[in-house]
């Protein structure tokens, strides 16, 4: 069954090469569809990726070749919560050794758009008074 829910990121151009490195980097995350443009059209040519369909720890995503209107920021991430530092650190490195910027409070930059604010599990139930 189709979700009901689905992010959907804007990208200039780069949506299938996102898609491609949140399904390298993350487990139970996976490119599912590639759809691209039947003919040429005003910003672009026939056969131009427009939308890419993938999840990214098991949550349903649109990538949305735009164009340059609008820009990522830290006002949207994937905030992941890791099992150990171990954890932390290699998805860590795999998006800042891919192009990403640190940024304050543990939040990372994706070189291709929004990413990650990762702290492990127990943090955030600490933070939290026990609850998750």
């Amino acid at each position: 069954m189709k979700p009901k829910n689905t992010i959907c990121l804007w990208f200039d151009k780069d949506a299938h090469e996102a898609a491609r490195f949140y399904a390298a980097t993350f487990p139970d995350s996976k490119v599912t569809a590639v759809h691209k443009a039947p003919g040429d059209y005003p910003s672009g040519k026939a056969g131009d990726v427009l939308t890419v369909e993938f999840t990214v720890l098991g949550i349903p995503c649109l990538g949305l070749n735009g164009g340059p209107t609008f820009k990522h920021s830290e006002a949207f991430s994937f905030q992941i919560a890791t099992d150990d530092q171990e954890e932390t650190d290699r998805y860590w490195n795999a998006i800042v050794g891919n192009g990403g910027q640190e940024s304050a409070v543990r939040l990372v930059q994706g070189p291709l758009g929004p990413l990650l604010a990762d702290h492990p599990a127990r943090a955030h139930r600490c933070a939290c008074g026990g609850r998750w």
